[in-house]
């Protein structure tokens, strides 16, 4: 016997007391088999003004228009618009000789670089319709009203140009002729870029024409915002005035002593094998060939050597050295402009190595105390005769090179290897007038770090030259023992991963339980607390450790919208292993997540050049983010290395990235180039050098000098064979995934605090304790300056090519 469905009971209906009116009695599915109630559309008048007003009204009063091509104007696409047709419909006969219409015909799409005009809409009063909003039958669902707003859709033919988010009014300096290391370098005043958008667009596509893997010195720019710079007393165009000093009176924490090379051994990067009686060794020396391709020299690397590659390639200008073991931190320390000429404008670097280099870090586990390690403040200075107070070399000869790289001192911690390390991006040492102290030696800078054991320390870094040791040579650093911080910052159950500067006084500290917490340290340097401080902001965003953080230094606006200078920014960068990308504004308790992957986030930075953070994405690419309000979230993909991607840096006085990957290679790529896909100049990503390692002799190999490569925007149409044979026979293809750990790239950061002379240099530390520091300078595409010259492109001067003229 058939089973009997169950008979339809009536339900009471709840459209009337909602406020929805129904064509049929309150009994749903009596007469009709479904819903048939619908909502009561408002009745919208024609001359409304409202924002949620339907989109035929507003296209009737030509608002919709105007604001569409404002945007497009604002967005500086290169590219046309590409516009779908309406597709028309074709009539068609039935048996009965009656003409209907069928269905609509497939047109084909768009051509490349054409775009088709959109047909013209009927007017609502010549259609007859009284309400705009017509209301649907009883059995169809209420409509929809769309979206009143809407990004530029992505495409393949064209990339946004960076918007900037803080515009400067007041001139800044310029280079007047090309930079000189060690050597002061002329300055003019100009226009900053971002004084008028005219301005901004003419620099901006500018800058599009550097096929350099540095930057070009005539538009070098510093475009960086620190609070700071409004309690200076210096003109505001100058150097001085928006990196002014810090921490005056702050002072080397007392109790630090100078160790003799047998007591510094256990501090200092070992072996990963001990002698008979159980004592550490020092690592063995690093064997690496240098020079040209097929012409290579085998060079042996003892820890803290140095070698300058004008010995082996004519007309060279990098620096290699050796600090023992891997390097996981990195960083230029800043001076003042006024204090340089002191020192015959020499550099600071500090290399944050590992204990050995079998030595691995477990994310999250704090190490006991105390744990011996060390942090080696390296230097880049003119080269000298034999004695200390010796004269230059002469720079005018061919293949010899005015500097040379020494580690003159080494921080012996009691804190464990250093996650990462950051100066602080302001100028906090002493003024260098040649005074030397012995009992109060003058600083060096502040020093921030993450360390094994868990916490985020301040160190106030010593004056190398105010040291004296009996131990003291020419070859040999001075080893200084820091038992404690000037402050130490730590969180129960959870360890400091990753760290960042907004200015010379907040720090944001991202945690391996996926928190991020805001510090102000500035106060508590200055009030002399040493640990125990609150954080002023935790929150919580990622769901495992954050490895990856950035300040989006941009001065946040008042309720009028004018730029508040005086404040700290607000706004984070953050990625964690948990493959999300976030951005955070502090005062919010949550993140906005841009961007999700597969693959764990280990590196952001900030560039104002590109309008937003800087991360990676699957597949080692590296992508851009913009966090301009009228293009948030947007991003584009840069280049794309052949291993994952290690670090990222951008400057502040250029809009070249230098990328660090774990296939040995580290690159640069322009970060402003041409936006035109099929452009006149291609997008070239320069490998400044690469790393190989042989695993059966146990030797490193340096190869440099490779000619760029172009980067090929993505498109629909699939690579062909006979385009795959062509790039593995240009060599242009991608190499194996599989690499030694000896060789990745960690870190690499631009010079950003010595002013425009210096913001050609670019250092880089490895995995096998190799470490280098490039001199990288652009080249105009065809050695031809845009715009005449610069004075013309900067409207210093009346006159110069026109912007259509010169595109």
């Amino acid at each position: 016997m058939p089973r009997k469905l169950r008979p339809r009971k009536s339900r009471t209906s709840y459209t009337t007391p909602a406020g929805y009116q129904t064509d049929v009695g309150t009994d749903v599915g009596k007469d009709h088999g479904g819903p048939s109630s619908s909502k009561v559309q408002p009745q919208i008048s024609e001359e409304s003004d409202s924002e949620f007003a339907p989109e035929d009204v507003l296209t009737q009063k030509g608002n919709r228009d105007d604001g569409e091509s404002s945007l497009t104007d604002l967005m500086d696409v290169d590219e046309e618009e590409e516009q779908v047709m309406a597709k028309p419909r074709k009539t068609r006969k039935t048996r009965d000789g009656r003409a209907e219409l069928g269905p609509p015909t497939s047109s084909p799409g768009p051509s490349k670089g054409k775009s088709k005009q959109r047909p013209h809409r009927q007017s609502l009063k010549t259609r007859g319709v009284v309400n705009p909003t017509p209301t649907p039958g009883p059995c169809l669902p209420a409509m929809r009203l769309g979206k009143m707003y809407a990004l530029p859709n992505p495409s393949a033919h064209h990339r946004h140009r960076a918007i900037p988010i803080y515009h400067r009014k007041d001139q800044v300096e310029r280079l007047d002729r090309p930079p000189v290391l060690f050597n002061e370098p002329k300055i003019a005043f100009t226009n900053s870029m971002t004084v008028d958008q005219p301005l901004t667009e003419r620099i901006g596509k500018a800058w599009g024409y550097n096929v350099g893997p540095g930057p070009v010195w005539e538009l070098l720019e510093d475009r960086s915002c620190f609070k700071e710079s409004v309690r200076s007393n210096w003109d505001p165009r100058q150097e001085a005035s928006r990196r002014p000093r810090v921490y005056q009176g702050l002072s080397v924490r007392p109790g630090w002593m100078v160790l003799d090379y047998q007591d510094a051994l256990t501090y200092l990067p070992t072996d990963v094998v001990t002698t008979e009686d159980g004592k550490v060794k020092p690592p063995p020396p690093v064997a690496c060939y240098l020079g040209p391709f097929g012409e290579q020299t085998r060079v042996l690397f003892e820890m803290f050597d140095s070698h300058a590659t004008s010995e082996y390639f004519k007309e060279g200008s990098s620096y290699i050295f050796n600090a023992g073991s891997p390097v996981w931190g990195l960083d230029w320390c800043p001076t003042h402009p006024a204090d340089r000429p002191f020192r015959k404008f020499k550099q600071y670097l500090a290399v944050a190595p590992f204990p050995s280099r079998a030595h691995a870090p477990s994310v999250g586990s704090k190490a006991q105390r105390p744990c011996l390690a060390c942090v080696q403040i390296w230097s880049l200075r003119p080269r000298i005769a034999g004695d200390n107070v010796g004269e230059l070399d002469d720079f005018s000869e061919k293949g010899r090179e005015p500097g040379e790289m020494r580690c003159e001192m080494v921080l012996c911690l009691n804190v464990g290897p250093a996650q990462d390390i950051k100066w602080c991006p302001l100028p906090a040492h002493d003024p260098w007038d040649g005074r030397l102290g012995v009992r109060n030696p003058r600083k060096l800078g502040v020093l921030a770090g993450t360390f094994e054991d868990g916490s985020l320390s301040v160190y106030v870094v010593p004056d190398p030259l105010d040291i004296a040791s009996a131990m003291r040579s020419d070859t040999s650093p001075i080893f200084v023992n820091l038992p404690e911080p000037t402050l130490r910052i730590e969180l129960e159950n959870t360890s400091c991963w990753s760290l960042d500067w907004a200015n010379s006084e907040v720090l944001a500290v991202g945690c391996t339980n996926g928190c991020i917490a805001i510090y102000d340290v500035g106060n508590a340097l200055n009030e002399g607390i040493c640990a125990n401080i609150l954080p002023m902001y935790y929150i919580c965003v990622h769901q495992s450790a954050v490895r990856a953080i950035t300040w989006i230094r941009v001065p946040p606006t008042d309720a009028r919208g004018d730029p508040a200078t005086s404040e700290d920014p607000t706004v984070i960068a953050s990625g964690g292993y948990d493959g999300v990308e976030c951005l955070i504004d502090i005062r919010e308790p949550h993140g906005y997540v841009v961007n999700r992957t597969r693959d764990v986030i280990t590196t952001a930075t900030y560039s104002v050049f590109a309008a937003g953070p800087i991360m990676i994405d699957h597949d080692n690419t590296v992508k851009a983010y913009s966090v301009s309000p009228i293009m948030l979230g947007r991003g584009h993909i840069l280049m794309e290395p052949d291993g994952p991607v290690w670090h990222v840096q951008a400057s502040d006085y250029h809009p070249q990235l230098a990328v660090g990957s774990a296939d040995g290679s580290c690159s640069t790529t322009n970060l402003l180039k041409s936006m035109r896909r099929g452009g006149l100049v291609p997008l070239f990503v320069h490998k400044i050098y690469q790393l190989d390692y042989s695993r059966k002799t146990g030797e490193y190999r340096m190869l440099e000098h490779f000619i760029p490569q172009v980067t090929q925007e993505k498109g629909p149409n699939v690579k062909t064979k006979a385009q795959a044979d062509d790039e593995l026979l240009s060599g242009s293809g991608h190499s194996t995934g599989v690499w030694p750990p000896e060789i990745g790239v960690h870190r690499v950061t631009w010079n950003c605090g010595n002013g425009l002379g210096c913001a050609s240099l670019l250092a880089s530390g490895s995995g096998s304790g190799l470490c280098r520091v490039d001199w990288l300078c652009g080249r105009w595409f065809k050695d031809r300056v845009p715009y005449v010259d610069v004075p013309k492109m900067r409207k210093e001067v009346d006159g110069g090519a026109d912007d259509s003229t010169e595109e």
